[in-house]
């Protein structure tokens, strides 16, 4: 733990990011969250992260980014937008900027409270062709921040280099595991836990999981065999 260390997660209420915050309020003294309301395709969304900021006990901002939906229409701010992924070029679902300036503003709020520490679910292995999903992204956003506040920022990212069966495995090492299964909103489509399962989110989540949950029995039934 980072003792006396205060953190602030970027936080939608999807599996990734209250993964994140599990892992989070295990590292740090103090957690809060911040949430982006930017037009996005179900307002669920802030609902569901509002739900389990307020069943962990972690204080929650939430942010007017509408400036985004004006901006970058896109398949999650635009309901008649089809979701979609041709090979070589960014899914339909990539919001310009997003990251960027999420990472911005929650550092704008970490400084006002005396957080050093941002936290964000981003993945490259299970990136979807996402940029701003990247490594490379998050350190050069950490120099950046660091340089134009002038202030020493830590932006962790406990998932980049996990695929989504490592992901749940994270959870269940975290206590976490029906919790994020059962109260997480990740589909496209707007549905609690399990999601619609036909949706790219749904279809990822789902494909993590059937992994992890074969090696936990693989896992158990050696176990017993040797006992």
């Amino acid at each position: 733990m980072f003792t006396n260390e205060k953190a602030v997660v970027v936080f939608s209420g999807g599996q990734d990011s209250t993964t994140c915050l599990f892992w989070a309020k295990q590292h740090f003294t103090e957690v809060e969250v911040v949430t982006f309301d930017y037009g996005q395709r179900h307002k669920l969304e802030i609902e569901c992260a509002t739900s389990i900021a307020a069943d962990l006990g972690v204080k929650q901002t939430i942010l007017d980014m509408s400036l985004l939906n004006q901006l970058a229409p896109n398949a999650l701010t635009r309901s008649d937008q089809e979701i979609s992924h041709e090979e070589g070029k960014l899914p339909s679902t990539f919001v310009e900027g997003r990251n960027l300036l999420f990472l911005s503003f929650a550092a704008v709020l970490a400084k006002q409270i005396g957080a050093r520490h941002l936290i964000t679910g981003v993945c490259e292995t299970d990136f979807s062709g996402y940029p701003d999903c990247r490594d490379v992204f998050i350190k050069s956003m950490n120099v950046t921040l660091n340089l134009s506040m002038d202030y020493h920022f830590v932006i962790h990212t406990p998932l980049m280099w996990l695929n989504k069966a490592e992901t749940w495995s994270m959870a269940d090492e975290l206590g976490a595991f029906d919790y994020v299964q059962e109260r997480t909103l990740t589909c496209y489509n707007g549905i609690i836990g399990d999601g619609c399962g036909e949706c790219p989110a749904c279809k990822l989540r789902k494909a993590g999981l059937d992994q992890y949950s074969a090696e936990r029995n693989l896992s158990s039934s050696q176990a017993e065999v040797q006992s």
